[in-house]
């Protein structure tokens, strides 16, 4: 989650389990460095999964807002791209890593966050 790499009001432990798998990520990734293993953390902003699906009815209710609006003004205030990410760019980038290209990427993050972790 992007919330690994930065923070939220009002959300103490979900950002604190977050921060925690990206410091368990750097830690496997040094204790693996000399094998042939490689461990990072895919960081997404919001992606659009059944879950997100199913919480846009009740942020309609919430705020009296169209659909439209609860993505535009509520969900994705913090996601600069103003789009959800996808399944598919998520499984995109974990078979990039899992690629020999990515051979040497180890201990680190990747944002896949419409720019969320920019700001």
């Amino acid at each position: 989650s992007a919330h690994g790499l930065t923070a939220s009001p009002f959300k103490a432990a979900y950002i604190a389990a977050k921060h925690g798998i990206v410091g368990l990520t750097k830690t496997t990734a040094l204790e693996t460095a000399k094998e042939d293993i490689t461990c990072n953390a895919i960081c997404p902003g919001y992606v659009l999964t059944p879950i997100v699906e199913k919480q846009i009815p009740d942020t309609m209710k919430e705020y009296g807002m169209s659909r439209e609006d609860v993505i535009e003004q509520v969900m994705l205030t913090r996601q600069p791209s103003r789009e959800f990410a996808t399944v598919e760019q998520m499984g995109g980038t974990a078979t990039f890593l899992c690629s020999p290209a990515a051979a040497q990427i180890t201990g680190t993050t990747i944002s896949v966050d419409g720019g969320w972790t920019a700001l």
